[in-house]
């Protein structure tokens, strides 16, 4: 499955200026704008700058802005279908039609018309599933792609800030975290970033960008919030066979990396079974935050620009790997390397894990 064209919005920029800032190791964290910090006890996180007024449907905007990038680079024929992942859809426009008595239609709440917008062809079809929806996405497109239900699939994800996570995030932390530190001993936990993405995929293209070879799936429902080592070592297991590479084809891990005390040593025990300290990781919450159901396409396309220009990012806002992370090779600073073949985790609540394999094309 080809990647033909890609579009991004994080707190740091579009595609390109998101990863020169992650390449350069910028942080975006910044106080957080329209909801009260003392009501959700955080202050900081990742959002993208914005009017005074906040739009009641701000994961939208984000959505068609992405979308409009992406299919205006390329010629789309034939069947046209749109799967936008999300993990928490348009959430804060329930949050303010409730406390705020801001009116939004139920139909609103999806994403159809905020794709058709961009893309009036496009069947659309909205995917609700936690951290892990981007990921899921992808292994959709891939389906229907190789049995010839659609021509063209724009895998999309979008998601915004929103007071009830906040309010999770802060009801479990001491004092509020002040920024993420993926893979860090001192890490003080996870901060909530907002963005959107846009990828258009054919079965096969004469130049793409880069072409994904598959992505692994489980959903061990182990858990309602912490992840199980084995479903995600399932997901991965799962990629790489799906993919026909070798854990030692792999040269670039994008990790999940979210900065809080379960999923880091749990993954990074996952990652040094599987890969050993062959592939360098990285990844990026420490500069964009958690973006959510957006997360695994964020990272997608960083894995792409990465395998292109064949330099690694570094983990921002690492300082000292906790222990469990010891035998990998994490990318403490921009790291410049033969790159054909990445990968990348997204897990989410429930257990939802998505892994990608993609490689560059030569």
């Amino acid at each position: 499955m080809d990647i033909v064209a890609s579009a991004v919005r994080t707190c740091l920029g579009d595609g390109a200026e998101t990863f020169d800032a992650v390449v350069a190791g910028r942080c975006g964290v910044a106080d957080l704008p329209y909801i009260s910090p003392d009501a959700v006890h955080v202050r900081r996180g990742y959002p993208i700058a914005g009017p005074s007024a906040e739009d009641p449907l701000r994961a939208s905007r984000l959505l068609t802005a992405c979308v409009a990038e992406a299919v205006g680079s390329v010629r789309l024929a034939g069947r046209v279908v749109a799967l936008v992942g999300t993990g928490l859809g348009e959430l804060r426009a329930v949050e303010r039609a409730f406390v705020d008595d801001v009116p939004v239609a139920a139909e609103r709440l999806h994403f159809a018309d905020a794709v058709r917008a961009a893309c009036p062809a496009a069947e659309v079809r909205t995917v609700s599933n936690a951290c892990g929806a981007g990921g899921h996405v992808l292994a959709l497109a891939q389906d229907m792609l190789e049995l010839g239900d659609a021509d063209v699939v724009v895998v999309a994800a979008t998601d915004s800030v929103t007071e009830s996570m906040l309010a999770m995030i802060g009801r479990v932390a001491d004092e509020p975290a002040d920024r993420v530190r993926p893979f860090d001993v001192d890490r003080p936990g996870v901060l909530l970033g907002e963005g959107a993405a846009a990828f258009v995929l054919v079965r096969s293209a004469p130049a793409p960008l880069a072409r994904v070879l598959a992505t692994g799936l489980s959903c061990d429902a182990h858990h309602e919030t912490a992840p199980d080592p084995t479903g995600i070592r399932r997901a991965v297991d799962d990629a790489l066979e799906r993919s026909g590479r070798a854990p030692e084809d792999v040269d670039l891990v994008l990790a999940h990396g979210t900065g809080t005390a379960l999923n880091d040593p749990v993954e990074a025990g996952v990652l040094g079974a599987v890969y050993g300290d062959k592939p360098l990781v990285s990844g990026l919450k420490g500069a964009i935050g958690h973006t959510s159901g957006a997360s695994a396409l964020h990272s997608l396309d960083v894995a792409v620009r990465a395998l292109r220009a064949g330099v690694c990012p570094p983990i921002v806002g690492l300082r000292t790997p906790l222990p469990e992370a010891a035998g990998l090779r994490l990318a403490g600073e921009r790291t410049a390397a033969a790159l054909r073949t990445a990968v990348v985790d997204a897990f989410g609540f429930g257990g939802v894990n998505a892994v990608t394999v993609v490689e560059a094309v030569r």
